[in-house]
């Protein structure tokens, strides 16, 4: 078996390679943009190609060459911020990509699993009594990012629906662990508690709004669920992925700061609170456990544990060179 992981340098990405090496015997082909090719990824079963899913030919050469059995399609630009500075450059991204190559299966003929990512952003502001958001749940997108994942999301169910194109389309509520990027809120706060510890940096974080409840899930755990969503997936159905349980930032950031070998103190910034930002959200993956018994198996406790461990050896490391 073959698979073509879109994004394989991203965060998530990374985690679902090393997941699909040591738990399958597949051939890995990766796409990487718009960074190099970094030769401390490359293992014998895994490929990395720097490629522009933008452009048409080049995804359609790659899918020629490698014939995949299955498309994990993870590339997108993911900060909501990002697609509040610059609205375009984030729907051309994201749906562009997604369509090339969803046209290139299409005009080809095969007939590769596909997962499509969506995002539990496309449901929008909950109302009270709308918790836990299921698959069924309204979609409200209310930020550009939100918006083009439910054209992702519907463009997967239309080549499905219209070209029989096996497509399954999962929701991820919010991932996070070891590498993700700090400008999202776990690692944001880690990175920082990390560089303060160093000396890097004085004794304050600057956060924006506390009182946000976001259902958390372990990276490692959340790729887990995309393998068994593209081996066992029906097509043509969407999944929730989610622990079912919100945690406000608040804890987030007092969990963290229970780990800290120093004393930090905490200030807020207006510049940090979103234009439009959602008060309580969690999610259920009934649907999902009831498919294949997934659930989150790492504890949250953990997963902070690991990410500031993380930025801590990433602080050192750089200290050395």
């Amino acid at each position: 078996m073959r698979a073509l992981i879109t994004g394989a340098g991203g965060f998530v990405g990374k985690h679902l390679c090393t997941y699909l090496l040591k738990h399958t015997d597949w051939e890995l082909v990766g796409t990487v943009y718009p960074e190099p090719v970094d030769a401390r990824l490359q293992e014998p079963r895994l490929r990395l190609v720097h490629l522009d899913l933008r452009d048409q030919a080049a995804v359609q050469a790659l899918i020629d060459e490698t014939w995949p059995d299955f498309i994990v399609h993870l590339a997108a630009q993911s900060f909501v911020p990002s697609s509040l500075a610059d609205p375009w450059d984030t729907l051309e991204n994201n749906i562009r990509s997604e369509l090339n190559v969803l046209e290139t299966l299409r005009r080809s003929g095969r007939q590769a699993r596909v997962l499509v990512i969506g995002s539990n952003e496309e449901y929008g502001a909950p109302r009270p009594d709308e918790l836990p958001q299921t698959e069924e749940s309204p979609l409200r997108p209310n930020n550009p990012y939100a918006v083009s994942k439910v054209a992702q999301d519907f463009l997967g169910l239309q080549y499905h629906l219209a070209y029989g194109i096996p497509v399954i389309r999962v929701r991820p509520f919010n991932h996070t662990g070891p590498g993700q990027s700090p400008r999202f809120v776990v690692p944001a706060f880690a990175s920082q508690i990390a560089r303060i510890e160093a000396g890097q940096q004085p004794p304050v974080i600057k956060v924006g709004n506390l009182e946000a409840c976001r259902d958390f899930t372990d990276v490692r755990d959340i790729v887990r669920a995309y393998y068994l969503a593209i081996t066992r997936g029906e097509p043509g159905e969407v999944y929730n992925l989610a622990s079912g349980q919100p945690r406000s930032i608040r804890y987030v950031l007092e969990l963290l700061l229970d780990y800290a070998q120093v004393e930090v103190c905490v200030e807020t910034d207006p510049q940090l609170y979103r234009p439009v930002d959602v008060p309580v959200v969690y999610g259920s993956a009934a649907k999902f456990h009831n498919l294949t018994g997934w659930q989150p198996e790492i504890p949250f406790e953990q997963t902070l544990r690991d990410t500031l461990d993380y930025w801590r050896a990433q602080i050192k490391n750089r200290q050395e060179v």
